[in-house]
């Protein structure tokens, strides 16, 4: 009983949630759009020309973004958008996707072959873990997923590109943000209007590589 009241209290707040509203007169597949543009703004990240690479992409609002921001007449994309997710994304005009697990080493390998050593200029995760509400396993699988997206980070990016992570406030946090400030000279936590009060959710965005 308790589970259905707690379902459609949420179907409600989802229905009325002014960000679900403005998605949907905008066309965007996710709320999730207005939290990448609230940081690209405030941190004044991507212009046509950038290679972005989007980490746990689907259901693609992020990449629906990033093609806006990087589209010249005709339609054409100024630049290049390559999306990753494990699970399906339908097709935008003009980014590749690659379906699979970045966790996994020939995801990985398939995501460096597309590259062919090209330099990135934007790395963005909103990559999240599966929760299992136990503290301490929780942790460790957001702490896993914000290192693979720094370790990409680290290989991949030109020495002043950026790297946004979606992280989680709780234990492990510190650790996350003192490993992104040991690699890059500029790290700030951000938590976009579009992110609901009673999420943990931050973004940590960092910019410049050190070294």
């Amino acid at each position: 009983m308790a589970k259905n009241k707690f379902s459609k209290e949420w179907v409600m707040q989802h229905i009325n949630d002014p960000f679900v509203k403005l998605a949907q007169q905008k066309g965007y597949r996710a709320r999730a759009a207005f939290k990448l543009t609230e940081i690209l703004d405030a941190e004044k990240l991507m212009r046509r020309g950038d290679v972005v690479v989007d980490l746990g992409a689907t259901p693609g609002s992020w990449s629906q973004v990033a093609r806006e921001r990087l589209v010249v007449k005709g339609g054409v994309i100024d630049g290049r958008i390559i999306a990753l997710d494990l699970l399906p994304m339908e097709p935008i005009e003009g980014v590749e996707f690659i379906l699979g697990d970045f966790n996994e080493e020939g995801v990985a390998q398939q995501l460096n072959a597309l590259l062919q050593g090209q330099a990135v200029d934007l790395v963005m995760s909103d990559m999240a873990p599966n929760l299992s509400g136990v503290g301490s396993a929780d942790s460790a699988r957001i702490q896993q997923v914000c290192d693979l997206a720094l370790e990409f980070s680290l290989m991949h990016l030109k020495p002043e590109g950026a790297l946004i992570v979606k992280a989680f406030h709780g234990s492990g946090f510190s650790q996350i943000v003192e490993s992104f400030k040991r690699h890059f000279k500029r790290v700030v936590e951000r938590k976009p209007k579009a992110s609901r009060d009673r999420s943990s959710e931050t973004f940590l965005i960092a910019k410049g590589r050190k070294g």
